[in-house]
């Protein structure tokens, strides 16, 4: 079932899950595809006040972001056991697809998909077909509960009743807009990382995540990692301080282009903002672009084993291989490679390499290094095992002293992180990844400011910045301008570290 989120950890080019050295493109392109638009062969194209972030919690329930909801009163949102629970899939592309997928293969009790919305009709026919196909008995999505437009995330929204679930799998600029509406209906809601691309936006999902939290929703952020059980293993041993105290992390994510990294220009005739919503990879407003939505997963668990996340960034870009194989420049506002060092408020630091370029050396792993020791967090891929441990700081197999081993049957991070979403709604644990989420997803735009600045950015900057790639997303509809505007020629602005210091374009 291509393109399907978690239908592999990784894949690679032996045609193992889990093993080898070099990512396949064309699985990576499966993988790294998310929400409304992902195509199955364009996937092949390589073609409000100012806070510290100690105290902004305090505040969030004070922010106009979510006056709206103020005095909606909820019924209970946490199901019995015996209840079948409703899913709404919002986003129909390789992640949406595959997170619905593994929503329908949990076993605590009977679920049932019953409506789906996306912008593109035929995304939304092939991944109903794809569902039917794997899951006939728990898709039950007639022609009139398959909503397309950039409203039909509230008509499949609508099919639900309050402590069913909500799916997106939309492009990350759209996560505010369609969780605000989610709490208003009081839905569980299982959304797809990041979950913002700049300051103003998470500020906002930082508020909802509060509002989400006073409601009593379950809800669970794709950062399979957290949910990886041999990086949980991981993490406890660090915490216990088996390696020492860590004193620098090592992350890499380097390898052929994927996904919709560069675009080609817009074909003749083409909807702008349509188009854009489709490349979603190559605009920074949509997506963060291949920096946020690649690395977020490395970045994320390496701060979860140092227990704290970076204070400040430096990085340097570049742009290099601009033109496709007949000469025609690509019009998107990617760098091809990204190095940032992280530092943290002890000052032990992380490093983080990111670069998509064809004929390189690939890695994509991730390494902590202590007082004591060392570990590989990710062997191959965002979580891939077995995790180690190993005394001194080079990884020899005689110098082991730890390897995780998983039990069976939870070897799926992408499958356990729905189990445990499912166990939370129906025996109404306290279940809610947002804010970390959210945390993640500004220490990733962090890094990536720095590089499209060349300045050193620190988190409180990044976080209470004013420079919102895409206000106003909320009132979008199919006749609205696009976010961001070509010029004459049909080319985008572009980061120009040094240049435009305070704005990444």
């Amino acid at each position: 079932m291509a393109g399907w989120r978690g239908a592999f950890i990784v894949c690679w080019r032996q045609g193992s899950v889990n093993g080898g050295n070099e990512p396949s493109n064309a699985k990576f392109a499966q993988l790294t595809a998310i929400g409304w638009v992902v195509n199955d062969t364009a996937m092949n194209d390589t073609n409000p006040s100012v806070t510290s972030r100690r105290d902004f919690i305090k505040n969030t329930s004070r922010l106009a972001a979510v006056s709206a909801l103020a005095g909606v009163a909820l019924p209970p949102v946490h199901a019995a056991e015996s209840n079948t629970l409703q899913v709404a899939l919002v986003g129909c592309g390789g992640r949406g697809t595959g997170a619905a997928a593994q929503a329908l293969s949990t076993k605590g009790g009977p679920v049932s998909l019953v409506a789906m919305a996306d912008v593109f009709e035929n995304r939304l026919r092939g991944s109903y077909e794809n569902l039917k196909r794997g899951h006939s008995e728990s898709v039950d999505v007639p022609p009139d509960k398959r909503f397309i437009g950039l409203d039909g995330y509230k008509k499949a929204m609508d099919c639900l009743k309050p402590g069913d679930i909500a799916i997106f799998g939309t492009p990350p600029a759209f996560r505010w807009v369609h969780f605000q509406y989610a709490i208003q209906k009081g839905l569980n809601v299982f959304m797809e990382k990041p979950v913002t691309v700049d300051g103003p936006t998470s500020r906002r999902m930082l508020a909802l995540a509060e509002e989400s939290r006073k409601k009593n929703l379950k809800v669970g952020v794709g950062l399979m990692s957290r949910h990886s059980r041999a990086l949980q293993d991981l993490v406890k041993r660090v915490h216990d301080g088996e390696i020492g105290e860590i004193i620098l992390e090592r992350g890499y994510r380097m390898h052929g282009p994927v996904g919709f990294f560069s675009s080609l220009p817009k074909p003749a005739g083409a909807n702008e903002l349509m188009y854009q919503i489709q490349r979603f990879h190559s605009f920074l407003w949509a997506s963060g672009g291949n920096f946020s939505d690649f690395y977020i997963h490395i970045i994320d668990h390496l701060g979860w084993m140092k227990n704290a996340w970076p204070v400040k960034a430096q990085a340097l870009g570049g742009r290099h291989y601009r033109q496709n194989p007949e000469g025609v420049t690509y019009v998107d506002q990617n760098f091809d490679v990204y190095s940032v060092e992280y530092t943290y408020a002890d000052g032990s630091t992380f490093r983080f390499d990111g670069r998509c370029m064809t004929g390189c050396n690939d890695i994509y792993a991730s390494y902590l290094h202590g007082t004591k020791g060392m570990a590989v967090a990710s062997r191959s891929g965002d979580c891939g095992t077995p995790s180690s441990i190993y005394r001194g700081q080079t990884p020899r197999r005689s110098d082991m002293v730890w390897q995780s081993v998983n039990k069976p049957g939870e070897g799926d991070p992408y499958q356990n992180e729905w189990n445990d979403l499912m166990d939370a709604i129906r025996n109404d644990k306290p279940y809610n990844e947002v804010q970390y989420g959210v945390e993640a997803s500004l220490v990733t735009s962090m890094g990536r400011m720095a590089a499209h600045t060349g300045q050193m950015i620190e988190y409180d900057q990044i976080l209470n910045g004013d420079h919102e790639f895409a206000p106003g997303l909320d009132t979008l509809n199919a006749n609205s301008p696009a976010p961001l505007q070509p010029d004459a020629n049909g080319r985008y602005p572009v980061p120009q570290p040094g240049m435009k210091k305070n704005r990444e374009y």
